[in-house]
């Protein structure tokens, strides 16, 4: 049989967490990493949106990260991710979706007419803060789905400003971000592939 195909960027939080999932569930498929700026056009025939991550399986395309994640846990969860509480789910909503628009608001401030990246970064930080209350060492007991599907985002927000970040009154938060940033799996997921282009040796991961 056919691997799935992975379209990935290495830096995305989007695909991070695809790859995150996929390592877990230890799915091996083939990796195809993309150059943003310089997208192949096999690339943008195979993805609806023309975004990163989506996979290629023999079933048609998955387009959406969060949908990735749940594709590869549903063939093989040995970790349990998907063994979480209702929360879990409410939990990445809210980091998808007001976080997400208020961390690129912060980072990305010129792409937005008429926004202040000062207030949305607190709107960002509200978020975070309430995040800091629930965390012990997971969200959960354990390592879940909401864990990893929020994480690759948190980072993205601390490095905006790390040291802005840092002397946040978020300790539980911080401490989360700083296991995951040293753990032997996030090595793993961001190890460095040269961009894909037709014709290249299929590229095994994990």
């Amino acid at each position: 049989m056919t691997k799935p195909v992975l379209y990935s960027f290495r830096r995305c939080p989007y695909a991070m967490r695809a790859r995150l999932a996929l390592a877990s569930a230890g799915l091996e498929v083939e990796l195809r990493e993309v150059v943003l700026r310089d997208k192949p056009a096999a690339f943008l025939e195979a993805s609806p949106s023309a975004t990163v991550p989506f996979l290629v399986t023999s079933d048609g395309v998955v387009d959406e990260s969060l949908d990735v994640m749940i594709w590869a846990l549903k063939k093989n969860d040995p970790e349990g991710w998907l063994d979480m509480p209702e929360a879990g789910f409410e939990w990445i909503a809210r980091a998808d979706g007001p976080f997400k628009d208020a961390l690129d608001r912060t980072k990305y401030a010129n792409r937005y007419a008429g926004v202040d990246p000062a207030t949305q970064r607190d709107v960002a930080a509200a978020f975070l803060s309430d995040l800091d209350t629930t965390i012990g060492d997971w969200i959960f007991d354990r390592p879940t789905l909401a864990d990893f599907a929020i994480l690759p985002f948190v980072r993205q927000f601390a490095f905006v400003d790390k040291d802005w970040f840092d002397v946040q009154p978020w300790p539980k938060l911080q401490s989360w971000l700083e296991r995951f940033l040293g753990s032997e799996r996030f090595a793993h997921i961001m190890v460095k592939y040269p961009q894909w282009q037709p014709g290249d040796p299929p590229v095994a991961f994990p």
